[in-house]
């Protein structure tokens, strides 16, 4: 595993305008680099925070089989619209992933929606109702326990996270990484570097010029 790449901070797909104020889309060309390295045709490729559907589109296109839960509607519409496996996109809740009727999933890749420490909206629920920074990693965990047992052994999950700066710094990537290794084996992190234009806030955005993919295995 390389524990260092670049990649250009573009995204191929365009937008609707309704949704292009809040993109927050990793490239395609990362969902690429990990599909290549952890998969092969027909796997099944789970994305547990959909977004705008960049894991879901990429899945398809490289010929694996896609399933996501996606709690925004106005994106599960938009996401839905753009699909071959329209059944296998979920509207609710991840925190809920255990009522999806989920078949057993070869590879998971996801980026969760971001908290810093002193924010008083829970993003589980698309900033739309209160919450805690603690109770946030609570839940991601209590999430990802569920999809523990969906996955094939040794199935490879890949979580890309980035620390957030604002009122000092969130480490939001350190907790993260910490929460969901007492679920999953860690295996290591695949630092991104990102090309592209710096608007202020750094290549990547929340003060950065790289984030991180956190590797992990359903392994003993």
């Amino acid at each position: 595993m390389k524990t260092f790449i670049t990649l250009d901070n573009t995204k191929r797909r365009e937008l609707p305008k309704n949704l292009q104020s809040d993109d927050n889309r990793y490239p395609e060309s990362l969902v690429e680099h990990f599909l290549e390295l952890y998969t092969k045709p027909g796997d099944i490729v789970l994305d547990m925070f959909v977004g705008l559907g960049t894991t879901l589109f990429v899945a398809e296109e490289m010929g694996r089989i896609p399933y996501g839960i996606e709690y925004d509607e106005e994106r599960y519409k938009y996401v839905r619209s753009h699909l071959v496996n329209k059944e296998n996109l979920k509207h609710g809740d991840s925190r809920k992933l255990n009522t999806f009727n989920l078949p057993e999933i070869d590879f998971s890749i996801t980026s969760p929606p971001y908290m810093m420490k002193e924010h008083a909206e829970n993003p589980l629920t698309a900033y739309t109702q209160p919450g805690t920074y603690h109770r946030y990693l609570d839940e991601l965990q209590a999430a990802f326990t569920q999809l523990k047992p969906l996955l094939k052994r040794d199935a490879y999950v890949v979580v890309e996270v980035s620390n957030l700066r604002g009122n000092g710094v969130t480490m939001l990537a350190w907790d993260v990484g910490r929460a969901l290794s007492r679920v999953l084996r860690f295996e290591g992190e695949v630092v991104v570097g990102w090309r592209g234009e710096d608007k202020g806030e750094g290549t990547y955005g929340h003060g950065y010029d790289h984030s991180y993919c956190l590797v992990f295995t359903n392994s003993e």
